[in-house]
């Protein structure tokens, strides 16, 4: 059996002690498990789900990982996270119980479950750290797969910066060396994002090492319910690169075996890093030796014989035979290393434990002493004892128990003169302890949108109107000569300049790695967008119609919408992702499901120009800050006319700020995109009855209205419309809500406040089912006038 651990010449005691150092990280890891179940199940941390079984591949995968790698994986590859020196015993178990302080759990601050781990990316102050000079690990998430899309952009960087010449890439690569490493479980390759995005990742080329941990289960259920032929590499042969093809280079191994496991790990490492060539990596014969997680026992579901080969064939267990066998140590020597994992995982759990019950018992004495001083000053005396007491008493608190008991005792002294101290101490608490819980669904840097100012777009005096495609197209003209680390790519973005020639003529400017079409793929599109931004560049994802976005929205809502928040602000991807929608013909090229959208993607902003000078303004604003945003432009604007700017790729539409478009008197009417138009058309046929609307340009959804406009001219007007094209309860439900509940224009209004929207279905085909299907200037137009109907029946009599 081959015994070569690596590629460079080293003595027998380094080749010995490697080996050993080896086996201890691998002990390390299993204890962690086995010692993560029994917390789980003594009710000190709520869910475990860990790596026990794979410990043995994964220390082979990251002698091959070098500085610079990324990985997009599982959550169960904890020992590789020890291995590369990314996860230490007292972090593992800070992870487990949920502890809020980064310093503790750099995984992600409480803020994840067990077993999804990251590196940080970023710096406290959200500034890229140097990525070429740590290993990197992409914020894990649960949904099975979706770790999948965001891999491949991870690898396409490095294709990026391997052939894109005049990018900075002191930070973020070395010439485009680097390999992207994705781990996933063989049940969840039946996932449809694996097969999408191994196809994608056979079309680009790009280096990237799939490792797919085969145990045969996904959860209880067997790989004959899972896969054809129950063998995931089987049925990808056709992938398999030849001579004549490009494609994968797909590798087989047994998860138990040491030496061939690090064989192939530094061979498939040498074919991506040098070739660009994406690998898979079946590994097979693995175990679970707890099965899935701590919420049921593999017992369950598998049978003696299973269970018995599983005991077997367990991967540490066929290493240390591996290592006594080749005399590298005694059995002796082992179990005594063995034991000394054992002590070390006990003693970092208990030094874990006490750093996160410090705190909050320190926060329950605090609050005890509160409660003592207000019993004495109250009528209620005993009764605030008594909560003290049991608060006191409580072993092992939570924050949840500490401010359950003082806002329970605040409302017993809601009329004495001690609930003012009682009340500022929860005030105070409370505003110490959400952050915790609560921060970062933004940035936080320089960079974030808030810091964005408005540069108004600059005309020549005889300045003549063009197809507002031409100002898209120039304006992406100035930014990609402006910013030679952005790209956009999407389908039909790149020969024919996109479906309505925004793009025109640009991948011949700038080539076809820049401007890129793509496969009919939305959601590994946005993979490739969220992964490039995860590594500098600053991407562009376009989603052909916005209809289209349904592919893609598990990946923007599960991943890019959440990574700020659940790295505690140390990753980021300012993905810009494309669109075009609103009204045009049919059921499927005209959806407006923004309820649905901006309900799903908190944590990126939404933004709805009405023409293609406010879009592209958005785009450069974006460029100069560092979040996540999806810019939808009107489908039905690009032959409409507009004024060419000479200041392209320099002024700003401004983030979450509304556009008073008309001034009025009598009614505000709030509207976003291809509505505003009829909207207008609406307001002008009003004046001839004597009804003078205001009416506001909402421009971005998320945020909205962060100066509060909209409430002004309410205050103004007494009177409130809000027009939508989604369905009824959608985008016009939330901007009601929001200038009802937060600007609180309740207060302001003479007339119920309303909503006119499309009817609840999808619009039908042609001009006839966009005009019965979506409000038309009539129908705004008539629910005004039956608003002032209300009003004055004598100056504005029924129309029906």
């Amino acid at each position: 059996m081959e015994t070569a651990i690596t590629s460079e010449a080293v003595s027998f005691e380094e080749f010995k002690n490697e080996i050993l150092n080896d086996y201890k990280i691998g002990r390390i890891s299993r204890e962690c498990s086995l010692l993560g179940r029994k917390e789980v199940l003594t009710g000190k941390a709520k869910f475990g789900i860990f790596g026990d079984g794979k410990e043995v591949p994964q220390l082979a995968m990251a002698k091959a990982f070098l500085n610079g790698d990324f990985r997009s994986g599982y959550y169960r590859d904890q020992t590789f996270m020890m291995a590369i020196g990314a996860l230490s015993v007292e972090q593992f178990f800070a992870g487990l119980y949920g502890h809020t302080d980064i310093d503790f759990d750099p995984m992600s601050a409480g803020r994840q479950m067990g077993g999804h781990f990251a590196t940080h990316s970023l710096d406290k102050n959200g500034n890229w750290n140097n990525l070429t000079q740590q290993k990197n690990s992409s914020s894990d998430i649960s949904p099975t797969a979706g770790q999948m899309p965001r891999l491949l952009g991870l690898a396409q960087a490095s294709k990026i910066y391997r052939n894109v010449t005049g990018i900075d890439q002191t930070l973020f690569s070395n010439k485009g060396n680097e390999v992207a490493w994705g781990t996933i479980g063989n049940a969840s390759t039946s996932e449809g994002l694996f097969f999408e995005t191994i196809n994608a990742a056979g079309v680009l080329q790009v280096p990237m090492v799939m490792s797919v941990w085969d145990d045969e289960y996904g959860i209880s259920v067997h790989a004959r319910h899972q896969t054809t032929k129950e063998n995931i590499s089987e049925i990808l042969k056709g992938f398999q690169r030849d001579a004549d093809n490009k494609g994968f280079e797909i590798l087989r191994v047994k998860g138990w075996d040491y030496p061939s496991l690090v064989t192939t790990y530094q061979t498939a490492s040498q074919i991506a890093r040098e070739e660009h060539v994406p690998v898979l990596i079946h590994v097979q014969e693995l175990t679970q030796p707890q099965g899935h997680s701590t919420s049921g026992s593999h017992e369950r579901y598998k049978n003696a014989d299973r269970l018995a080969w599983e005991a077997e064939f367990d991967c540490l267990a066929k290493m240390k035979t591996w290592i006594i066998d080749n005399n590298i140590a005694t059995t002796q020597e082992l179990e005594a290393l063995e034991e000394a994992a054992r002590k070390e995982v006990l003693d970092g759990k208990k030094v874990a434990w006490t750093a996160f019950t410090t705190p909050v018992k320190s926060e329950q004495q605090e609050l005890v002493a509160v409660l003592q001083n207000i019993a004495n000053q109250s009528e209620n005396k005993v009764f605030i004892e008594k909560f003290a007491t049991d608060l006191a008493l409580i072993k092992e608190p939570i924050r949840k128990d500490i401010l359950v008991t003082a806002r329970k005792v605040l409302r017993m002294v809601n009329r004495e003169n001690c609930r003012a101290s009682l009340a500022t101490w929860i005030e105070n608490y409370t505003a110490k302890i959400q952050p915790k819980f609560s921060s970062h669904l933004f940035s936080q840097s320089e960079k974030a949108i808030t810091n964005s100012q408005e540069i108004a777009p600059t005309y020549d005096p005889a300045a003549e109107e063009v197809d507002a495609r031409l100002v898209l197209r120039d304006n992406f003209d100035a930014i990609f000569s402006k910013y030679p680390e952005t790209l956009i790519f999407g389908e039909d973005s790149g020969n024919i300049g996109d479906v309505n020639q925004g793009l025109e003529g640009m991948q011949e400017k700038y080539g076809e790695l820049r401007v890129a079409d793509v496969g009919i793929r939305e959601a590994t599109i946005l993979g490739q967008g969220i992964g490039m931004a995860m590594r500098g560049l600053r991407p562009i994802a376009e989603i052909q119609y916005l209809d289209y976005l349904l592919y893609a929205i598990q990946i923007m809502s599960d991943d890019l919408a959440t990574l700020q928040y659940r790295s505690a602000g140390r990753q980021k991807a300012p993905l810009i992702i494309r669109t075009r929608g609103h009204r045009l013909e049919g059921v499927w090229h005209s959806g407006s499901p923004m309820g649905m959208i901006i309900n799903a993607v908190r944590g990126i902003h939404v933004l709805v120009p009405r023409n293609m000078t406010k879009a592209a303004g958005f785009y450069n604003t974006l460029l100069e800050t560092d979040e996540p945003a999806l810019v939808i432009e009107c489908l039905n604007g690009y032959r409409l006319k507009e004024k060419m700017p000479t200041n392209l790729g320099a002024f700003k539409t401004p983030i979450g700020v509304v556009e008073t478009i008309k001034t009025g008197t009598d009614i505000t009417l709030v509207g976003y995109g291809s509505t505003l138009r009829l909207i207008e058309q609406a307001a002008n046929e009003l004046e001839s009855v004597g009804i003078n609307a205001e009416l506001i340009d909402v421009q971005s959804l998320l945020p909205f209205d962060v100066q509060h406009d909209i409430v002004k001219s309410v205050a103004k007007t007494n009177r409130l419309l809000v027009i939508d094209e989604d369905l009824p309860g959608g985008a016009s439900a939330y901007i009601l809500q929001e200038i009802l509940e937060n600007q609180k224009a309740y207060q302001h209004l003479d007339s119920a406040p309303q909503t006119l929207t499309a009817k609840p279905h999808r619009p039908a085909y042609g001009t006839d089912g966009d005009y019965f299907s979506k409000p038309s200037a009539e129908d705004i137009f008539e629910k005004v006038y039956a608003i002032f109907n209300e009003v004055d029946p004598v100056k504005y009599p029924n129309l029906y």
